[in-house]
């Protein structure tokens, strides 16, 4: 198959514009507007009438910040907005900062290196109020983002990536690589799926991972250089508790107040311990407020949320699908000599079901997967009809999505606190409690 015919309306490729940032979109790029009027050979009358900008034609371009002038190169005309690249910053943000990493702007794991970071939380906090307002119709105050103790030297989980080295020719990472000796291994690289750019150290690890990194590259490259790899491969680089581990199987031990919490190197993880006691304690306060005198933990893993709010309730209950991290948080209750907490490996179509806590005086806690809350677990949920729900998201757009739902079924927004848990990304951890405000209503769950 051919590729693909590139639009060329309304700019063409490799157009150079100038344009006013005005804001951020919610994927980290700056967006701008660009005016198309009838004299110009920009103009909209090829558009039809649905798709005439309103304010001018939207342009997005990656790494430009709000209050700056660029230069961007157009590389997509989509239906109703343009993408570029940053070419030139003609008039610079005063919040624009020096970026720490070398490969900032062509690697795809940070977006903010080059934005202060007030300015980030700032930002984050106003994304999370615009998306509360669109895709929820509420107006709600945000508090404001409570900051990573550790703008850089946070992150305690890496996965780097590599390519097959091909018969030192290179590989398919962009030319980047010179064969098996020299082919890169790091991340994707901004705004593609497969083409990888060399990260020999990462200013968001931390520091022994970073002390781990040289010698597992070395190692990686010497085996591939002996023709160990047909094919390319995601790594692992796991530190718990200043233990670094490459072994997906290994059992890690991560250090949360006065908890320690063993869970296997492969499993899901907060992965910025620096903030965990805040982010646990807030979420252990949220949900006791309201004098729930009992807890379940729904989507509890090995313990982290149901072990570190135990002390606050009579009893807790954890249920997870995954029977290993059950087992993980079992162990865990008993090294920590935590006695009010069971766990069991629940399924997914009954969650609730064995459970003797009498709704009005329970508090659960959600902590879904990015997707957000599936039709049947909202189901579930609104039947049992717990007093307090506290729901811990990764991804405040599906977490506002589904916050209609519970608003139609009866519950009241009483929080919205966000964590900067990725700073010099544009990710963030947003939690909001809810409070059962009379009967269950009716309600219809649609995606």
């Amino acid at each position: 198959m051919g590729r693909k015919k590139f639009n060329d309306q309304p700019f063409a490729y490799h157009q150079e514009i100038e344009l006013e940032i005005t804001t951020l979109t919610n994927l980290g790029s700056g967006l701008g507007r660009v005016a198309l009027t009838g004299n110009s050979p920009l103009a909209t009358s090829h558009l039809p009438p649905t798709t005439q900008p309103l304010g001018g034609w939207v342009v997005m371009v990656p790494f430009a910040l709000p209050g700056e002038r660029v230069r961007a190169r157009v590389f997509r005309n989509q239906k109703n907005f343009s993408e570029a690249d940053l070419v030139e910053v003609l008039t610079p943000s005063p919040h624009r900062v020096a970026a720490r990493c070398p490969v900032f702007g062509r690697c795809g794991g940070c977006q903010y290196q080059h934005f202060a970071y007030a300015e980030q939380l700032a930002w984050k906090r106003r994304q999370v109020a615009e998306l509360l307002q669109h895709m929820a119709g509420v107006e709600f105050p945000v508090a404001p983002v409570i900051a990573s103790p550790r703008e850089f030297g946070y992150r305690s989980k890496i996965t780097p990536h590599f390519a097959a080295p091909r018969g030192g020719e290179g590989t398919r990472a962009g030319g980047e690589g010179r064969g098996a000796a020299e082919f890169p291994i790091g991340f994707l690289r901004q705004g593609t799926r497969f083409d990888i750019v060399d990260v020999p150290h990462c200013d968001i690890a931390t520091d022994t991972i970073n002390a781990r990194l040289p010698a597992m590259r070395a190692n990686l490259r010497k085996r591939a250089a002996a023709g160990e790899f047909a094919r390319g491969a995601t790594l692992l680089l796991r530190d718990a508790s200043g233990e670094v581990t490459s072994d997906y199987e290994a059992t890690v031990t991560e250090t949360v107040g006065d908890l320690k919490l063993r869970f296997l190197a492969r499993d899901f993880f907060q992965n910025n311990p620096f903030i965990l006691p805040a982010f646990t304690g807030y979420v252990r306060e949220q949900a006791s407020a309201s004098g729930a005198r009992f807890l379940v933990d729904a989507y509890c893993g090995s313990g982290l949320f149901a072990l570190t709010a135990a002390s606050a309730f009579e009893r807790v209950a954890g249920v997870e699908i995954s029977e290993s991290s059950v087992k993980f948080a079992q162990q865990n209750a008993a090294a920590n000599n935590i006695a009010n907490a069971t766990f069991q490996a629940g399924d997914a179509a009954a969650i609730f079901a064995g459970l003797d806590f009498p709704a009005a005086d329970t508090a659960v806690i959600i902590d879904p997967p990015r997707k957000g809350c599936d039709e049947s677990f909202l189901h579930q949920l609104f039947a049992f009809g717990p007093r307090t729900v506290v729901y811990v998201s990764c991804d405040p757009a599906t977490q506002m999505r589904d916050l209609k739902y519970f608003l139609t079924a009866g519950y009241t927004l009483t929080a919205v606190q966000p964590f900067d848990l990725f700073p010099q990304t544009r990710h963030l951890e947003c939690v909001i409690t809810l409070q059962r405000s009379g009967p269950i209503g009716s309600y219809e769950v649609g995606r």
